[in-house]
């Protein structure tokens, strides 16, 4: 059309005009006739940071190797910077397996809620809130309390029993202290009145988060809590969602690890559990705690690992553009119809 109102008179900007099209675009799409490639490209052009074809097959090899385990572009995205192999946005990761026909099977996350505050002398670091509670394995008859630290989401220390008492409360929390090397400082103030209003040595030492199940609330519990310094937090009556964190570990360890559920004996019920203790604590990574180990956020290398995680990203970011500049540069120079 263009040509046609040149030959009778009009000029090629007043044609481009009549026809609400950029004399550039114009003039560039002139330059690709004369080259045979009118077909349309693929958007996006070229990006400076434009993902590499070693990252994308690293992304795959990721899917492959921790998809079962991470289940979750998000978590793939900083795996792929934990293990120090890839530095990509957790939006990439989803692209890019889209783009391969891959796709994850998430486990259905339960909902947040607003809970009561904590007392004010608690500090929100490892071992100073603990939260507890009591799930159920019908097919092995048996109870499984878990002591997790809500800070770092360590799971601490575990008891499965075919009851649910004070009892399995008193050794669980026995347990977690001795793991935890708290022991001699919850004997050291056996001793004394606990008073969580004053900042001294008669302080507890740490805060129990639970529900309101009569093994959590009995006057036993309370009474042991109160000689090993532990103060109680319990949720509101109803409101499950006020123990978020337990609910949530309950949730993914039976969403994750099904097989659970589908054992009678409590001899290996209880051998599979220490194995998948030993997964959760070193391997999986937590979405909560900033997609590191329970054991990483523990120790206090949480941080470190998110920061390498920062680090990496941009220092891939500008590989990228420097790959991509190179490339544009051994691209050949424009033809005489190709408008900047």
């Amino acid at each position: 059309m263009i040509e046609a109102a040149c030959d009778v008179g009009w000029s090629f900007a007043g044609a481009c005009r009549e026809l609400g099209l950029f004399e550039t675009r114009a003039y560039r799409w002139v330059g690709r006739r004369e080259s045979g490639e009118l077909d349309d490209r693929s958007p996006g052009g070229s990006p400076l940071h434009g993902i590499l074809d070693d990252e994308i097959a690293e992304i795959v090899a990721l899917y492959h190797e921790w998809g079962e385990t991470d289940r979750s572009h998000r978590k793939l995205a900083h795996r792929g910077s934990y293990l120090g192999r890839v530095w990509v946005s957790p939006s990439t990761v989803r692209r890019i397996l889209a783009a391969h026909g891959l796709s994850l099977d998430p486990p259905r996350r339960p909902g947040s809620s607003v809970r009561k505050p904590f007392p004010e002398w608690v500090e929100y670091r490892p071992n100073q809130i603990w939260i507890y509670d009591t799930t159920h394995f019908t097919k092995a008859k048996s109870c499984l309390t878990v002591v997790e630290d809500l800070v770092s989401r360590k799971w601490i220390a575990d008891i499965l029993s075919s009851e649910e008492t004070s009892t399995q409360v008193e050794i669980v929390f026995t347990d977690a202290l001795a793991a935890e090397g708290l022991m001699e400082l919850a004997m050291a103030r056996a001793d004394g009145l606990v008073d969580p209003s004053i900042d001294d040595e008669a302080r507890p030492i740490l805060l129990a988060v639970s529900d309101n199940g009569p093994q959590m609330s009995s006057g036993s519990t309370r009474e042991f809590m109160a000689m090993c310094a532990i103060a109680q937090h319990f949720g509101r009556p109803g409101t499950p969602t006020d123990q978020a964190w337990i609910e949530s570990f309950n949730g993914h360890l039976k969403a994750e690890y099904p097989h659970l559920e589908t054992i009678s004996e409590p001899a290996v019920l209880r051998a599979e559990l220490d194995v998948i203790r030993k997964r959760w604590n070193g391997v999986r990574l937590h979405a909560g705690i900033g997609y590191v180990t329970p054991n990483d956020e523990h120790e206090g290398r949480g941080p470190a690992i998110r920061k390498a995680r920062e680090a990496g990203l941009e220092s891939a970011r500008l590989r990228r553009i420097a790959y991509h500049r190179r490339k544009d540069q051994q691209r050949p120079e424009r033809g005489p119809h190709d408008v900047a």
